[in-house]
């Protein structure tokens, strides 16, 4: 299936290369209004304000930089898949699935569920690798 000349997969990578950018702002979230001597967010130093950050704003930077870790591979079974011929639907499916799982990740680690997070990266990182073999 395609729209605008994109798969469903391809969409899906657009989707995943926009998640970091989600949690950024997610973990700047109610910091823009209040001044910077207050804790407001500080975009002369975004990374160490983020850095000195604590509880959900924290994980959600963590967030970040996993869905960052996460986007090359990814990427690269998606892409691959497409080059090799996969079936078309089970690409988008589980592409699909794959962007799913990495949201319900996000929304695990910032929610501060340790262990269904764990349990949720795992079955995203699954399902990439069967995105290869598709």
């Amino acid at each position: 299936m395609k729209l605008a000349g994109l798969t469903v997969a391809y969409w899906s990578v657009v989707a995943a290369a926009l998640l970091p950018i989600g949690c950024a702002w997610l973990a700047k979230w109610g910091s823009f209004g209040k001044p910077r001597r207050e804790g407001g967010y500080d975009n002369h130093a975004p990374r160490a304000w983020l850095a000195r950050q604590s509880d959900w704003r924290a994980r959600a930077n963590a967030a970040q930089a996993n869905s960052f870790e996460a986007l090359p591979f990814f990427i690269g079974a998606v892409i691959i898949a497409h080059q090799l011929g996969a079936s078309q639907m089970r690409l988008d499916v589980l592409a699909f699935l794959f962007v799913v799982l990495r949201v319900l990740y996000v929304l695990m680690y910032v929610a501060d569920m340790a262990t269904a997070r764990s349990l949720v990266w795992t079955v995203a990182l699954v399902v990439n690798v069967a995105i290869l073999f598709v």
